[in-house]
């Protein structure tokens, strides 16, 4: 079996992915992609991990849970969604790095699913938001706690996705840019489902719609309906072309109030992580989705 997890990270999604994978739920079946409500593996799956940190699992530990988690369903590809999947938000950061235990949950999720093909999917975000809003959504004291005394500029998406590909070479990650996301929505949803590229879903344009207009949403779609046959390059071009004329601007842009922050630190930031991008799309094993 194959077990697509997609995990987080934090503040790049809000389940966004999980409901467009149960939008498509039905059709994503009919090809032995399977869905599974999270009532069924979130809580169960985390309190696993946590067992799986003082022994090896049991011998009938993957059959058990996957009764479960597939509840009389058959299924040869598994999608799994959530963004605690490495820690909690409070967690996420320490020693000066992203996520210091992902590798380790991923040698956990290898020995757990044994014998199956397990896949990374994973959203990152530029450090200049990201870490104002984990620091929102993180229940800390102050922003000190949250980075363990780190200094931002230290931090780099790319050491985690060479860890994770260092000790599990044979674990594929897909990776995308939380900010590209409306414009490659669809490939990641079709990437996670295995659909062939360019097949229809439902909720492709959902995160398109939440940055536009309603007008320019209805424009976007008329002109869709006028031409039909479009490469997904093409229609990447056009979703630009329609955003510079009715992109809500209270939707695209991030207020940064974090104190002692100016905007030469997040200039910096942003210019690191455009560094860090190129550096992670040239990793082995890595499948980099960009527009």
């Amino acid at each position: 079996m194959q077990v697509m997890f997609h995990a987080g990270v934090h503040c790049t999604d809000d389940d966004r992915v999980l409901k467009c994978l149960l939008k498509n739920r039905g059709d994503f079946s009919d090809i032995g992609s399977l869905v599974p409500p999270p009532g069924r593996y979130r809580k169960l799956l985390h309190q696993t991990l946590v067992a799986l940190s003082n022994a090896e699992p049991a011998p009938d530990a993957r059959d058990i849970l996957l009764d479960t988690i597939l509840d009389g369903e058959q299924a040869d590809r598994l999608l799994l969604s959530n963004e605690n999947l490495f820690c909690i938000a409070k967690l996420a950061i320490n020693n000066g790095v992203f996520y210091p235990n992902a590798a380790v949950r991923v040698g956990q999720l290898k020995s757990l699913f044994r014998g199956d093909q397990i896949e990374l999917f994973l959203a990152i975000r530029n450090p200049a938001t990201f870490l104002p809003a984990l620091y929102e959504k993180a229940p800390v004291e102050d922003f000190i706690e949250l980075t363990r005394g780190t200094d931002p500029r230290q931090l780099r998406w790319s050491e985690l996705v060479w860890r994770i590909r260092t000790d599990h070479p044979d674990v594929p990650l897909t990776i995308w840019c939380n900010e590209d996301s409306p414009l490659i929505w669809a490939q990641i949803i079709r990437e996670m489902a295995g659909l062939n590229p360019g097949t229809k879903i439902k909720g492709g344009f959902d995160l398109l719609a939440e940055i536009m207009t309603r007008d320019g949403m209805k424009r976007f779609r008329d002109y869709l309906a006028k031409h039909p046959v479009m490469t997904e390059i093409q229609k990447r071009r056009v979703m630009v072309a329609f955003l510079d004329k009715f992109a809500r601007e209270d939707m695209i842009e991030e207020e940064l109030d974090l104190p002692g922050w100016t905007e030469e630190l997040v200039d910096e930031l942003t210019e690191a992580y455009d560094e860090d991008m190129f550096e992670i799309s040239r990793i082995p094993g890595v499948t980099f989705i960009a527009p």
